[in-house]
């Protein structure tokens, strides 16, 4: 480090290296939010997320996401409204959707990014720089409204189903069924769904919210920052984790076996997916929450799910003493999604989905006080300037 040298932006103090990860650092003031994890507690604007999602609908949320308060029945209505005008498709799209959803290499949430990259060009999009803050709120609740309709075109189409338009009668998460079965959803099913979308639109400055605000911080559009964001989500540590925990209750299969299984799986250094969290070294609330709705849900995969939560904990509190290991929200996720009928392919698209609440409510909180977002590095490599080698000419 002493013979490397740093060129560093006119009158900029000698940068300091963060932590691996910025754990523990804190860039940017919000008001949408915060993670308390030593507490086990996070909430949206000051009220407890999951107390939200027991007692209200997704609506009455995504409105105090974006807007800052709870709506009363006006305002309530107001976004209704703008969210049923918003899930028409823009023009021209609906056949690109449509091949791409017949690619060979298709994956859902490849395909949505995409499609939320294609959509924000079709509907002209702007830089967020040369916006009003109404312009920034509209293109907002129009690709919030949207995501779920591209999703469910791309998930049918693909399935050699025709797709189906959403039920414009029909809340956020009910039409996201609808759109996906093509029949109306009972209603135990689609508030389960609501409860999971509330639980999951956002948490703090996690990697794809993160992501998002480093984008719009250059004056990007909405499509460029959301699709950036989906992509960071994409990674199997942030938000694919879902259908590994259902994987791993495949592997297990039987109660019998999970004793065996997860101390073969501790032992041998793999990590138990669904359990541990960056943030939270008590019980995750959104475990909590979502463990109540896979119970209300019922059925034989809760119960099994159930015993091997159990398991897993007793085994991971002997063989790593300390560690404060708790379920995560990904461990109930993939039993409630699964048990409403998504497939595991669509559970990171769902939570995208989800979490484009969060993402558009970040991207409108940036662009009202923003400052370029413009870290340092510091340079490890051979101490400049180098010489070029004896001889050495353009070929």
């Amino acid at each position: 480090m002493s013979e490397t040298q740093q060129v560093k932006p006119a009158g900029s103090a000698q940068p300091t290296l963060a932590p691996r990860g910025l754990e523990g650092v804190a860039v940017a003031e919000t008001l949408i939010g915060d993670v308390r994890g030593e507490e086990g507690f996070y909430h949206y604007r000051g009220y407890d997320a999951t107390e939200l999602a027991r007692h209200c609908s997704f609506e009455q949320v995504w409105y105090l996401l974006l807007i800052g308060e709870l709506p009363g029945p006006r305002e309530l209505r107001w976004l209704q409204d703008q969210a049923v005008a918003g899930r028409s498709l823009p023009s021209g799209v609906a056949s690109t959707l449509d091949e791409i959803a017949r690619l060979p290499g298709y994956t859902p949430l490849g395909a949505l990014r995409t499609a939320v990259s294609l959509s924000a060009t079709a509907l002209n999009l702007q830089p967020t720089l040369d916006l009003t803050p109404d312009q920034v709120r509209a293109d907002a609740l129009r690709m919030v409204a949207l995501t779920p309709v591209l999703l469910m075109r791309l998930h049918r189409v693909h399935q050699g189903l025709e797709p189906v338009d959403p039920d414009h009668d029909l809340g956020y998460a009910a039409a996201y069924l609808q759109m996906l079965t093509g029949e109306r959803p009972e209603s135990v099913a689609a508030r389960a769904l609501e409860k999971y979308l509330i639980t999951t639109m956002d948490h703090g400055f996690n990697s794809s919210t993160f992501t998002a605000r480093v984008i719009t911080s250059t004056g990007s559009d909405m499509g460029s920052a959301l699709t950036g964001a989906i992509g960071a989500l994409a990674g199997p540590l942030h938000g694919g984790a879902p259908s590994r925990a259902l994987d791993m209750l495949d592997a297990i299969g039987t109660p019998d076996r999970a004793e065996e299984h997860l101390r073969d799986e501790v032992l041998g250094g793999q990590r138990l997916m669904g359990f541990g969290h960056r943030i939270y070294k008590t019980d995750d609330p959104r475990s909590v929450l979502l463990h109540e709705v896979a119970r209300e849900l019922g059925g034989p995969q809760v119960e099994f799910a159930e015993h091997v939560e159990a398991t897993a904990l007793r085994v991971l509190s002997e063989l790593k003493p300390g560690r404060r290991l708790y379920t995560n929200v990904e461990f109930y996720s993939g039993v409630v999604m699964n048990t409403v009928g998504l497939s595991r392919d669509m559970f990171t698209p769902t939570f995208a989905c989800s979490r484009t609440v969060g993402w558009t409510s970040a991207i409108v909180e940036q662009t009202a006080n923003n400052r370029l977002i413009r870290p340092s590095a510091i340079y490890v490599g051979p101490a400049a300037p180098r010489p070029l080698p004896d001889g050495y000419a353009y070929a």
